[in-house]
């Protein structure tokens, strides 16, 4: 996405790995990119500092008692 092509209220994301590798879940599986991509999409709308508290419920959740297996880095940018 240009600068100029942006609108009030987008949201460009920058992003680690570390979230989508995350083991957790029923069945011990990586978080993976295609989990990661439609929850940012469910979250989109919401005000920045809500989707931080967000993604962090989300990533606890998903470990559960698993030990965590990366560092994360999730960055967001709302015009």
């Amino acid at each position: 996405m240009c600068i100029r092509d942006r609108n009030k209220g987008d949201t460009v994301y920058l992003f680690t790995d570390g979230f989508i590798d995350q083991f957790g879940g029923p069945k011990n599986k990586k978080y993976k990119s295609k989990n990661f991509y439609a929850y940012l999409n469910e979250i989109s709308s919401k005000n920045i500092n809500t989707q931080k508290i967000l993604l962090q419920q989300e990533f606890h959740q998903w470990m559960g008692s698993h030990f965590q297996v990366d560092d994360i880095l999730v960055i967001g940018i709302q015009a």
